[in-house]
C-alpha cells in the first residue's frame, strides 16, 4: 500500500504542466532572500545557550524515568517517523523528512533524559534534516523541481555544520537561521507561487500546530502551574501533531494539472 501511494504522490507534477516562464526570476529571488538572511547573521552579536533552557518546569520522576513525561511524549513522533520511512523511502527528500521525525523521537527522549547541552546536540540534529528537507519539497514543488533537488544535501550540511558550529564556539546564530529560515520562508512560497499539488490546507493547518508548540515551549512554566502537564510536554504533542500533518498531506495529495488556454 505505502509504495504504490509513494510512487503516486512523488511524481514531479511539474512534468504535466508547462515550465512557469517566470521560474528563472523566482529562483533568483529566492536565493537572493536566502543569501540576504545568512548575511544579516553577521551584524548579528553571537548567540549563546540560556542554561536556563535545560530546567523543565516538569521533572517528575515515574517508573524510574527522569523528567517522564517529557521524555515519553516524544515516543511519537518514532511512529510517524517510521510511517512516513515506509511509505515513502523511495524519495530522497521525503526520506530525510520521515528520517528526521523518526530520530527526533530517539534524540529529544535522549536529551530529556538527563538535559544538557552535550545530549541537547542529539536532539536539535534530527530536527534540522527535517527542517531544511521540508524546505527544498516546498521549493521543488512552488518554484523549481531542480532547484529543490539540488539544495537538499547542502541545506543539510548547513543544518549539520550549524550544530557543530555551535558546540565549538557557543554560538547559536546560523542554528537560528536553520529553524527560523523555513518558518519565514515557507509561508512566503505558499503564498506566492501556485501548488503543484493538491493538499496545501495540510501546509496550513502543520504550521499553525507547530506555532502552538513554540508557544507552549514558552509558557512551560506557567502551563504546568494550573495543567497536569508542562508546556514542553504540550509542545512535543503539537509538535509531533503537525509531523502527522504533513504525513497526512504526502498520503492524500494528488498532482494540479494546469491547462494552457
Amino acid at each position: 500500500m505505502g509504495s504504490n501511494k509513494s510512487d503516486t504522490s512523488s511524481r514531479p507534477a511539474d512534468q504535466m504542466r508547462p515550465r512557469n516562464v517566470d521560474s528563472g526570476r523566482a529562483i533568483l529571488v529566492f536565493l537572493g532572500l536566502m543569501a540576504a538572511s545568512l548575511a544579516a547573521l553577521l551584524v548579528l552579536p553571537p548567540i549563546h545557550q540560556d542554561q536556563g533552557y535545560h530546567h523543565f518546569a516538569d521533572d517528575r520522576k515515574l517508573f524510574g524515568v527522569p523528567n517522564f513525561w517529557n521524555v515519553v511524549s516524544n515516543l511519537p513522533f518514532i511512529g510517524v517517523g517510521a510511517l512516513g520511512l515506509w511509505q515513502f523511502h523511495r524519495d530522497l527528500a521525503l526520506f530525510v523528512i520521515f528520517l528526521g521525525i523518526f530520530l527526533t523521537g530517539i534524540g529529544s527522549s535522549y536529551y530529556h533524559w538527563d538535559p544538557s547541552d552535550r545530549t541537547l546536540f542529539w536532539d536539535r540534529l534530527p530536527m534540522t534534516l527535517c527542517f531544511m528537507a521540508i524546505l527544498t519539497v516546498i521549493i521543488a514543488e512552488r518554484v523549481d523541481r531542480r532547484l529543490g533537488a539540488a539544495l537538499l544535501w547542502p541545506l543539510v550540511a548547513t543544518g549539520i555544520f550549524s550544530l557543530l558550529l555551535w558546540r565549538s564556539t557557543d554560538d547559536l546564530r546560523l542554528y537560528a537561521w536553520v529553524q527560523f529560515f523555513p518558518l519565514v520562508a515557507l509561508p512566503l512560497l505558499i503564498l506566492i507561487f501556485p501548488p503543484q499539488y493538491t493538499g496545501t490546507v495540510y501546509w496550513v493547518v502543520a504550521a499553525a500546530l507547530y506555532a502552538l508548540a513554540k508557544a507552549f515551549e514558552l509558557l512551560d512554566h506557567t502551563v504546568h502551574a494550573s495543567f497536569i502537564l508542562s508546556g514542553h510536554t504540550l509542545k512535543h504533542l503539537f509538535a509531533v501533531a503537525a509531523c502527522f500533518v504533513v504525513l497526512r498531506d504526502f498520503q492524500t495529495r494528488q498532482p494540479i494539472v494546469h491547462i494552457v488556454q
